[in-house]
């Protein structure tokens, strides 16, 4: 039990240190932006719009409730039939509702106006942060995480974290290719979900990161 214990507390620092300096530099940036974006960020954010509008707006899609209500649910199932995956599918879909709901309030608390050069769909929401991009990390980054990590060995495992992590940072394009955010809406969103994360890998018990830390603390009990 003691092994058990002192695992837990050589995670929880680190987690704390960076939730602690993710939540610091969202805060920063997004009170750094009120005054602008930055030139060379917005002739790149410029150079990316209106390209592979399709593909984009397809990736975008994939933030909305549309699909993610039924990704949730099928979850759901899937914690009902392995409960060794319970743990980490309930803190995906917490996840994913903080990351949801807790950008679109920042929005407000921001108060920062879109881009003007939008493609497809002019949103009218504010922009800073953005949810896309915090869904995007604080869900689909985090299920590639977890699945990364989980039973050391499994190469399709790996290669399916491997996956959710460029589609992750693809909805992260698909946001600047639509003009629907600056790329300091993005890193804000990106930064809000690290924050998030790493605080609930902070307090919760449970090895949410699989088989690497929770095998090494079972092998140290035994």
């Amino acid at each position: 039990m003691k092994a058990k214990a002192s695992s837990r507390l050589y995670l929880s620092p680190a987690t704390g240190i960076t939730a602690a300096l993710a939540a610091a530099l969202f805060i920063d940036l997004g009170l750094a932006v009120r005054h602008g974006e930055p030139p060379a960020l917005a002739a790149w954010q410029a150079s990316l719009v209106n390209h592979s509008t399709l593909v984009a707006w397809w990736l975008t899609w994939s933030c909305y409730i549309y699909v993610l209500a039924p990704i949730a649910v099928g979850l759901l199932l899937l914690a009902w039939l392995l409960p060794q995956w319970r743990a980490r599918i309930i803190f995906s879909i917490v996840m994913l509702l903080l990351c949801w709901r807790g950008a679109d309030l920042l929005q407000h608390l921001f108060a920062r106006p879109r881009p003007f050069d939008w493609v497809v769909k002019h949103e009218t929401a504010y922009s800073y942060p953005s949810s896309h991009a915090a869904i995007a990390t604080g869900f689909y980054a985090l299920w590639g995480a977890m699945l990364y990590t989980a039973r050391p060995g499994r190469a399709a495992l790996r290669i399916a974290g491997i996956l959710l992590a460029i589609f992750t940072v693809a909805i992260c394009w698909s946001r600047l290719a639509l003009g629907a955010h600056y790329v300091t809406d993005v890193i804000g969103g990106a930064l809000f979900a690290v924050a998030l994360v790493a605080t609930g890998l902070t307090v919760v018990p449970a090895a949410i990161l699989g088989g690497a830390v929770g095998g090494r603390a079972s092998r140290a009990v035994e």
